[in-house]
């Protein structure tokens, strides 16, 4: 949420946050200056853990009073719109930044798709982060077309692109630091991955692709940043034989401000994924002028065009993603060109501000039809102040 906070702030909305306790929220505090209360919210299913949850967001409404609820997240967006519905609260908004259901399978996958239905229900409006997400939810009735939509062009906070991750702003410098920092060769050819060390993420094909191209390449290395989870966790024999791998680097904690240095010191990008909602890594990797292969599936095919910022492979297929990577091992003018596309791509359709300025648009509609008088002044702010929880 970075950047859009301060942004509805401006609007003259005032601002809560409910989340998890952790570091997280509390550097919130400091960077936003908001108020956030912390509700205890389990990462897997419990039933008796999700109960107390969504009775603790019940009373907390009740209490706040807030005008506009807006949840995200697998968790805290069902329990968010269903303890704002029993709340009475007047406007409801969901964000879907993914598909749940694609990374289960049998009872479990029914059981999400009906708590995806119930989100859905208890909104009055349901925000997508690309249109690949509305196309799954329509198709499987999950929620009407006529209450689903995508923000601008997608992404659930957009990409600084001018700023953050930018390569020439950087510098040459940056680059330099990572590798040496991490013994990795100013010559060498780096391929990157970032995210969970899940199985949903494909680091099962991940593993069996950067065996077949380190027999091939000599100078290539493997960097991979994320922690290992104990849910969906991936075999503990191939994370074991990454941490042994004398090419490999696994980073587990690094700092989100130190990750524009991290794109700097890698040649590409791996991102084998089964499902995604729209990756910001492929965005952010995008951003620094870094080509992708990626998994053809929700969320990477709107944020690569196949041959031109990136690969899509079949998903699964560690043999495909093996032929992509060695595609752009083979040739650094393609690299080069397929990066500065993507910047490019991001430049044009990403940018933070027509992301938060689409979604103060839908409060300001939402506001409207329910009879709240959002007056505007001559400084850009409104009378009417929201609580976003």
């Amino acid at each position: 949420m970075r950047g859009q906070i301060p942004f509805m702030k401006s609007k003259g909305l005032e601002v809560i946050v409910v989340s998890s306790e952790g570091e997280a929220l509390d550097r919130v505090v400091e960077r936003d200056e908001i108020e956030v209360y912390a509700v205890p919210i389990a990462r897997g299913f419990s039933l008796i853990s999700d109960l107390s949850t969504l009775v603790r967001l019940w009373r907390l409404f009740r209490k706040l009073k807030p005008t506009i609820v807006h949840a995200s997240t697998g968790k805290a967006g069902p329990l968010g719109m269903m303890s704002a519905a029993l709340a009475g609260v007047p406007i409801r908004i969901y964000s879907l930044r993914g598909l749940m259901m694609d990374r289960r399978e049998g009872a479990m996958r029914h059981f999400v798709k009906i708590l995806e239905w119930i989100a859905c229900r208890s909104a009055h409006r349901v925000l997508a982060v690309s249109k690949s997400v509305v196309d799954v939810m329509i198709s499987c009735r999950l929620c009407p077309p006529d209450k689903i939509t995508v923000p601008a062009n997608g992404s659930s906070n957009g990409v600084d692109a001018e700023g953050r991750f930018n390569p020439y702003s950087i510098g040459s410098s940056s680059r330099a630091e990572f590798r040496a920092r991490h013994n990795l060769p100013e010559d060498g050819l780096v391929i990157g991955f970032i995210g969970r060390l899940v199985k949903g993420k494909g680091i099962m094909e991940l593993a069996e692709a950067w065996n077949q191209i380190r027999e091939r390449y000599d100078k290539t290395f493997l960097i991979i940043v994320g922690s290992p989870e104990y849910q969906d966790p991936v075999p503990e024999g191939i994370l074991t034989e990454l941490y042994q791998d004398e090419r490999a680097r696994i980073l587990e904690l690094v700092p989100n401000n130190e990750m524009p240095a991290v794109y700097a010191g890698l040649d590409l990008i791996a991102f084998p994924t089964y499902s995604e909602g729209l990756p910001n890594v492929v965005l952010e990797a995008g951003s620094m002028e870094l080509p992708v292969v990626a998994s053809r599936v929700s969320g990477c095919v709107d944020a690569i065009i196949d041959g031109s910022t990136g690969f899509l492979i079949c998903p699964k297929d560690a043999e495909s993603l093996a032929v992509g990577l060695q595609t752009y091992l083979d040739s650094e003018e393609l690299r080069q060109r397929h990066g500065k596309a993507a910047r490019r791509y991001v430049l044009e359709h990403f940018q933070p501000e027509k992301v938060w300025q689409s979604i103060y648009s839908e409060y300001e509609r939402l506001l409207t039809i329910r009879g709240f008088k959002v007056v505007q002044t001559h400084n850009d702010t409104h009378e009417t102040i929201a609580d976003i929880v």
